[in-house]
């Protein structure tokens, strides 16, 4: 039975929308800059034709200044996972929101952002998915801008179970190693709980690692003023356009999510030596 054949209904795969804008590159650095979408294509030279993708949101763009003007006041509507991040992401990056993040009777939460060219874009999650407002205590936990000792770094990798048999040595390579690295302390004991750094070349590429976290305080928001402070870190130190990259298992894939990392193909490979 061929694909043609009656009985056999279309299956419909994907949909995007295709918006008039009056510039193609101006469109382009918006989205990117003011909304946080990290991919970006265009066609012609000059361009004619783009668009941008943020984990599976795609949206493309045609130059046509006339039907862009005639379009002002059109909706785009998104739904998102990690709505508050979202938002306060916006609004550090000054993005024009007409309509500041809400719940509606409908079970909905949203917020409006006017993008450039004049459409609304409309940001929305299930109320039940919008996330708590948690904050650490600063009594508690505090995240400082430093490498954690070997002795440290050691506890941690053997609390989070990864493997423990670099000798001081070999740590205090790893640890020279890093561009910037933060800790977590528990200011109650001082005891050191969690630890995340950045690698690279210090000119385009930039590689997050060992981001850990005791799992007495996993899930209380440690790895997440870590990250936070990572984040910080690069946005003002990394040259415009550079990579940031890391690896990670599927199941914390939604919490680097929330820092604008996307998934992507990579490959990998192991160095073994004998002996």
């Amino acid at each position: 039975m061929t694909n043609s054949e009656p009985g056999l209904l279309p299956v419909l795969l994907h949909a995007e929308p295709v918006l008039a804008v009056k510039n193609i590159s101006e469109t382009i650095s918006y989205w990117q800059k003011k909304l946080g979408f990290p991919h970006q294509w265009t066609w012609g030279e000059p361009a004619n034709h783009g668009g941008v993708s943020w984990n599976n949101v795609f949206v493309q763009f045609s130059l046509d200044p006339e039907m862009a003007s005639a379009s002002e006041g059109h909706s785009v509507w998104i739904k998102v996972e990690r709505l508050e991040t979202l938002y306060d992401l916006h609004q550090k990056k000054g993005a024009d929101i007409v309509t500041p993040l809400q719940n509606r009777p409908w079970g909905m939460a949203d917020y409006t952002v006017r993008e450039m060219n004049g459409y609304y874009l409309i940001f929305s999650a299930p109320v039940t998915d919008r996330e708590p407002r948690q904050v650490l205590p600063p009594s508690q936990v505090r995240v400082h801008a430093r490498q954690p000792t070997p002795q440290q770094y050691r506890h941690l990798v053997t609390a989070v179970g990864w493997s423990s048999s670099s000798d001081e040595q070999t740590v205090k390579a790893i640890l020279a190693a890093s561009l910037f690295a933060v800790v977590a302390e528990d200011c109650d004991t001082g005891k050191i709980i969690g630890c995340a750094m950045v690698l690279g070349d210090g000119i385009s590429f930039y590689y997050v690692k060992d981001v850990m976290v005791e799992p007495v305080w996993q899930g209380k928001r440690v790895g997440t003023a870590m990250m936070k402070e990572l984040t910080k870190w690069l946005d003002e130190h990394a040259p415009d356009n550079s990579l940031v990259g890391l690896f990670t298992g599927e199941g914390l894939t939604p919490f680097y999510q929330q820092f604008g990392f996307t998934t992507a193909f990579g490959m990998h490979r192991r160095i073994h030596k004998e002996g």
